[in-house]
């Protein structure tokens, strides 16, 4: 497709006698910016005016503090960790610049009513709302470079409003043109499109992600079931914002149709993970075989509560705290046990040994106290009660296994809860004195009943002979 700019956009306008005007008229500017800035400050309306600012930004700090603490109070009671949890809060520190904008709007149509200068109002207001806007676009977002690019955007359009450069600037955008076949495109029409595009995909994602906390978070709705809807909803939202945005761009979506099948060969080898985990993620959703909440155990030896299941992966939080991300591809591959999946309550063997020769009555009665002393024993007098096992003939010691049914909550903590029944069983077998066998060996020196020497034949020295 032939591309090629504009005489507007000429290589003449970098030669030194075209670029002398350009520099001299910037000089003029600036001067001029100069002696206005200090007429104002030299001007007795300008005392008015930063009374009027002040003024406003008091009363705009007292109306403020009712919609905060509401907004305070909402996130309070939303008892999780969200996107609308954190919109509460973004709102929260913008409700005084708001109030205090407004003020400042009714402050400078008054002046302007009095006929009283209002320049230092204008520029107050053009950098409450340049924060404002700042603020609002990158608050669901991460500290980088689109935070950045965003508040210098923002700053940089609100310098040249205050400077009054924002028209000659955008009249040298729209001059600046660019042939696309037959086509003639502005570049301020390309940044224009570019930033709505850019709008319509945030848009779309601040959408789906109120969506998908609203319905995950829903009482009405299981949590995998809510968890699906929600990210559905932000799917299909974005791909909506992602038709607008190239709509706005002037792309001819009907065209893209050509694209679906090369699209289709590098998903395929490309994205074949990703797409794996995703429709893993599916599987798990729909079959309910995990949720929000369940206590799991993978073969690799990971367990922890699952947090969180997306479409691409899965949220589990061990017992250390600790956020671990699982692709869903491992709860598909591989051998998965859900401690909680239709009933929390298990059993646990807790093994220890004692020596030889030990009364087992003794032993029973040591390991039944052990267990009931420990609050993680359910006992329902019934075939869930306490049990003490002789399991095997070892061979230094008797090996017996203290059996116990679980509470619902001890599944949430294995190795918390092995750690005091260990503990427990130890005490009980100290109180009664019961000796805990360790292994040992006896070696035993077998010696002839009488010592024979034997001297080898050869020149043997007296013990008065001198030496030689």
């Amino acid at each position: 497709m032939p591309l090629r700019i504009a005489a507007s956009m000429s290589l003449d306008l970098l030669q030194p006698e075209t670029a002398a005007p350009l520099i001299a008229k910037v000089q003029e500017s600036v001067s001029r910016l100069i002696d206005a800035a200090r007429n104002e400050l030299n001007s007795p309306d300008t005392l008015w005016q930063v009374g009027a600012l002040v003024a406003s930004a008091l009363l705009g700090y007292l109306l403020s503090r009712i919609p905060k603490t509401m907004l305070m109070q909402a996130a309070e009671k939303r008892g999780r960790i969200d996107f609308v949890l954190l919109t509460y809060h973004s709102l929260s520190r913008i409700v005084w610049p708001v109030f205090t904008v407004i003020l400042l709007a009714g402050a400078t149509a008054a002046f302007e009513a009095l006929g009283l200068g209002n320049n230092t109002l204008h520029i107050a207001t053009s950098l409450l709302l340049a924060w404002i806007i700042v603020r609002i676009f990158t608050a669901s977002m991460r500290r980088g470079f689109w935070s950045k690019a965003i508040a210098y955007f923002a700053w940089a359009i609100t310098a040249l409003y205050i400077v009054g450069w924002l028209r000659p600037f955008t009249g040298w955008l729209s001059s600046v043109t660019f042939d696309f076949g037959e086509s003639e495109v502005s570049l301020l029409r390309i940044l224009v499109s570019l930033a709505l595009a850019w709008f319509a995909l945030w848009l779309g994602r601040v959408i789906g992600n109120v969506a998908q906390s609203q319905l995950r978070g829903s009482p009405d709705l299981p949590a995998s079931v809510g968890g699906l809807l929600g990210q559905s909803i932000k799917i299909g939202v974005m791909i909506v914002a992602v038709l607008i945005a190239l709509n706005f761009l002037g792309v001819n979506v009907a065209a893209l149709t050509f694209f679906s099948g090369a699209l289709g060969v590098g998903i395929g080898f490309g994205l074949q993970s990703v797409f794996s985990n995703f429709i893993s993620g599916v599987i798990i959703l729909m079959e309910k075989s995990l949720k929000v909440g369940d206590f799991i155990e993978l073969q690799s030896g990971l367990s922890g509560v699952v947090k969180e299941i997306n479409f691409r992966s899965t949220v589990v939080m061990t017992n250390d705290n600790v956020d671990i991300i699982v692709p869903n591809e491992a709860f598909i591959k591989a051998q998965l046990i859900n401690w909680t999946m239709t009933e929390a309550r298990r059993r646990i063997h807790v093994p220890f040994g004692v020596a030889y020769g030990t009364s087992k009555e003794l032993v029973e009665k040591a390991g039944l106290e052990a267990a009931k002393s420990v609050p993680w024993t359910y006992d329902d007098r019934g075939e869930h009660t306490p049990q003490v096992w002789l399991v095997k003939f070892g061979e230094f010691r008797l090996e017996f296994e203290l059996i116990v049914w679980l509470t619902d909550e001890a599944v949430l903590r294995p190795q918390k809860v092995m750690a005091d029944y260990i503990w427990a069983v130890h005490s009980a077998l100290e109180k009664h004195e019961i000796h805990v066998s360790m292994p040992q060996r006896d070696l035993h020196i077998k010696s002839p009943d009488t010592l024979s020497v034997r001297i080898e034949s050869g020149d043997v020295k007296k013990s008065g002979d001198p030496e030689s």
